[in-house]
């Protein structure tokens, strides 16, 4: 293999195809990833076994090939080359990566592999990608992150509805709940349960203001691909009963406290940073309401006490109800409105965040019980 093309460019390849890389280890410790050249087109692929990514990228090719390097070694070097041309020449025991006066030889890792999942060739579906995008960053934060628990809540449920579609994530603490009307991208009462890892990397690949980039989507039983430009992600579904979320969703509050997102947000994390360390981590902030307001409180044994008033209405009799302060924090960040509801029924039942006028997400909260 043998080709020349600019640092940057080759740098993004390695970075995005390199997220997918997991806990496999080739030669010098390292995950690995493949570069496959044909022609003027190399593609970059990173992979575990649930998750690949293939970036392909246009480079001067010389000389046709595949090989493997270890990932963060070599996007370490790449990115440490000055801007310009890079180099790269490989056969099957090493890669040299040259630029300006610099030279690297890289050995390739012995026993390395890249995973494959299953090649879909199914119906494809073209999604609006910034808002499939905005939707997942409302929702993939309330997936559990540790797949020891319940491995089926580190994922995020697309549900076909009859006006569109919903994303669903829960940990057992929260859950989030996005309705997008008028998009569809499963058959009619389907529903597929989706890593909200490889979510996540569709959030990164999107970005921001993408209105003009399109997001191609489509799934077996077993796997699901995204493309979007000239990356394409698969990712292995998965599978087990996913919690009966509607019945969690109360018909009614009898209390209601209505303030600004930004002044309850900057107060929150103001008074958070009493939780300094694992000590403190589960100490709740506890909210006790008035008519004109909240009070927010952390009282912690080690670090002391934090106080801090925002100003709002409440409707219904003063009360008090606490919540770990980050997973508040996490769903007032997740509304795009000015103005938030916090919508309570008692001290020891899941209570809501909205928007005003977003009544397409909505965010559920178990309190937490203090004495």
């Amino acid at each position: 293999m043998k080709f020349r093309t600019e640092r940057d460019g080759l740098l993004e390849a390695l970075v995005t195809a390199g997220r997918a890389a997991g806990s496999r280890s080739g030669g010098m410790g390292s995950p690995s990833i493949q570069l496959s050249l044909r022609g003027n087109q190399l593609e970059v692929t990173g992979s575990d076994p649930d998750l690949v990514i293939d970036v392909r990228t246009s480079v001067a090719g010389e000389a046709d090939g595949v090989t493997l390097a270890p990932s963060r070694l070599l996007g370490d070097i790449v990115r440490a080359l000055e801007p310009g041309t890079v180099g790269v020449v490989a056969d099957d025991d090493e890669v040299r990566i040259s630029s300006g006066r610099a030279e690297f030889v890289v050995r390739v890792p012995v026993g390395a592999e890249i995973s494959r999942l299953s090649q879909l060739d199914g119906e494809s579906i073209t999604l609006p990608a910034a808002r499939f995008a905005e939707g997942l960053r409302q929702v993939v934060r309330a997936a559990l992150t540790d797949d020891t628990r319940a491995p089926q809540l580190t994922g995020v449920l697309m549900v076909a509805t009859e006006s569109g579609m919903r994303l669903v994530a829960t940990d057992s603490y929260r859950l989030a709940l996005r309705d997008l009307e008028g998009l569809s991208a499963l058959e009619p009462g389907a529903e597929v349960l989706v890593p909200a890892r490889a979510l996540t990397e569709i959030q990164r690949l999107v970005g921001s203001g993408a209105d003009d980039i399109s997001l191609v989507f489509r799934h077996s039983e077993l796997d699901a691909v995204f493309e979007v430009g000239e990356v394409r992600l698969t990712t292995r579904l998965l599978r087990g009963p996913f919690p009966d979320y509607q019945r969690l969703l109360p018909p009614s509050y009898p209390y209601a406290l209505t303030t600004g997102r930004e002044e309850f947000a900057a107060a929150l994390r103001r008074v958070r940073l009493m939780v300094r360390d694992a000590k403190d981590a589960t100490t709740p902030v506890r909210l006790t309401f008035s008519p004109e307001g909240a009070e927010l409180t952390v009282l912690t044994a080690e670090s002391g006490r934090a106080v801090e008033r925002v100003d709002g209405h409440f409707s219904g009799d003063e009360l008090t109800v606490a919540f770990n302060p980050s997973y508040l924090l996490d769903g007032i960040e997740a509304i795009r409105s000015e103005t938030v509801f916090l919508q309570v029924i008692d001290a020891s039942k899941p209570a809501t965040l909205r928007g005003e006028g977003e009544d397409e997400y909505s965010y559920l909260l178990m309190p937490v019980r203090v004495s």
